[in-house]
């Protein structure tokens, strides 16, 4: 494998480039015209443009992707996250080029790409799955013939899809004819496809996703967990390895039925396996997102382990070099999400100019940076500026090191979710371990971010006034 196309953009695509070259593997960047400037571009050894700005045009073009690899004849394509990196048809487009995809088969992704695909397969391996009915359909009568003998509250989820998309609690059965068309709706908008299925809600539950990697000779392993509870929208924002409420002997449970999830569908290269962990520490079977997560590198900092380094071994056809046995955790480690995202205003996008971008630097700091000063934030595509990593030996030394590290990242020009990222750090709730995915709807008001910066802009005012009256007092000095 000689040269590897990065078919993403932004923090991702670096993050890919920069294990490609540490292996010595050649890059090419694919870009759109509004990310010609873009870091990522510069990064690579070989950048063509794909398209205009709209993702339709460009980072979601296979077609186009395919032609350009072709004629810079990269050997193989690694898709990030996002725009094509779940896509079975664009595996198989790689497939039949001759182009190794850097992920699962086209099958797999076509099996957990189905939430009801999914539960049928992992059914044979009697893996917890939350009570609810194994359909998909689109019609009210039937959503409340199926709801009644689960009880409420249900949760109706789209089938196609995530993301929060598609998804609705619902309490009453008189609330349930309006919430299952908004879901129906909702899911046809965003993946083509209005069929959505109901499960019962449970209450109170921690998202917990187990990073699991197979290569083709048979082997599955599991890197331990990650616990992805801090959600706004149903969308992470602050995760952290290993969970602090796992004990060892449910962290084993759960691992082996992640890796019993990966058999289940022929499983290749890396995946993550999401569960619900109920109050009761009860796990049930969410879904398994077929590629590379956002939040990979705290698993990568707690395990020593380059896991887009293991994704290009196993393309090339290597065994793991490693057995579960050799896999430990060391330390903990957190990752703030830092979008463009004004805290302030239900986290609507920000998008503008980058008029001061710079960087945290330190032991035990990592950042997987897509942005640099002078930039404009597009638009069109997902606001992530980049991803905020610490490291502890313990998770309080972690805490403390993510808020030291929001303190020294400094950017103006648009809002972002460093403000909510520090007020995490430092409640209660989250500092004892005692939350779940409601911490946003129990814990968090706009109020509380506004009076966190009023304070500080008072001390650092308080500050200024000290220095300069000590100042003042020694010019004074010499005269007394």
């Amino acid at each position: 494998m000689n040269k590897i196309l990065v078919a993403n953009r932004g923090e991702i695509a670096i993050r890919v480039m920069k294990t490609a070259q540490k292996m010595g593997i050649k890059t090419v960047a694919v870009y759109s015209t509004a990310d010609r400037n873009a870091p990522h571009v510069k990064f690579a050894d070989q950048a063509v443009c794909i398209g205009a700005p709209p993702s339709n045009q460009s980072y979601l073009k296979a077609d186009k992707i395919i032609e350009v690899a072709k004629n810079l004849n990269v050997d193989a394509i690694h898709p990030g996250y996002g725009f094509l990196s779940e896509n079975a048809t664009f595996a198989e487009l790689c497939e039949t080029n001759n182009i190794i995809f850097i992920g699962p088969k086209s099958k797999a992704i076509k099996i957990m790409g189905s939430k009801l695909a999914a539960k049928e397969a992992v059914k044979q391996y009697n893996i917890p799955m939350v009570p609810g009915i194994d359909e998909a359909i689109t019609e009210v009568s039937k959503a409340k013939d199926i709801a009644k003998p689960i009880g409420f509250p249900i949760l109706i989820k789209a089938s196609a899809g995530g993301g929060g998309k598609g998804m609705r609690i619902v309490d009453k059965e008189r609330d349930l004819e309006f919430q299952m068309n908004r879901a129906i709706s909702e899911a046809t908008s965003a993946f083509g496809d209005g069929s959505v299925f109901i499960e019962k809600y449970v209450g109170s539950p921690r998202h917990i996703e187990i990073q699991i990697m197979a290569d083709s000779h048979g082997t599955i392993l599991h890197f331990f967990e990650r616990e992805c509870s801090i959600q706004r929208r149903h969308q992470k924002v602050v995760e952290e390895a290993p969970s602090s409420v796992l004990s060892p002997e449910l962290r084993q449970k759960m691992g082996d039925a992640a890796i019993k999830v990966a058999k289940s569908c022929d499983y290749l290269g890396a995946g993550t396996v999401e569960f619900l962990l109920d109050a009761d520490h009860n796990f049930y079977f969410l879904e398994m997102n077929t590629r590379l997560q956002v939040e990979h590198p705290v698993t990568e900092l707690i395990t020593g382990v380059d896991l887009v380094e293991l994704q290009i071994r196993i393309a090339r056809g290597e065994k793991l070099p490693i057995t579960q046995d050799d896999l430990k955790i060391k330390g903990h480690a957190l990752e703030l999400r830092v979008y463009a995202e004004d805290p302030l205003h239900d986290f609507l996008p920000s998008v503008g100019h980058l008029k001061t971008y710079k960087l945290p630097i330190g032991k035990n700091i990592r950042v997987d940076n897509g942005f640099e000063q002078g930039m404009d934030v597009p638009i069109y595509y997902d606001p992530m500026l980049s991803k905020l990593i610490t490291y502890g030996k313990t998770r309080e030394e972690a805490i403390h090191t993510m808020i030291k590290a929001i303190e020294n990242y400094h950017i103006e020009g648009v809002a972002t979710t460093l403000p909510f990222g520090k007020f995490v750090c430092e409640h209660e709730a989250f500092k004892s371990g005692n939350f779940d995915t409601h911490f946003v709807k129990q814990h968090y008001t706009p109020e509380a971010i506004q009076q966190g910066i009023e304070n500080e802009a008072k001390i650092a005012a308080l500050i200024a006034v000290k220095l300069y009256l000590e100042d003042q007092n020694m010019l004074r000095l010499p005269n007394t």
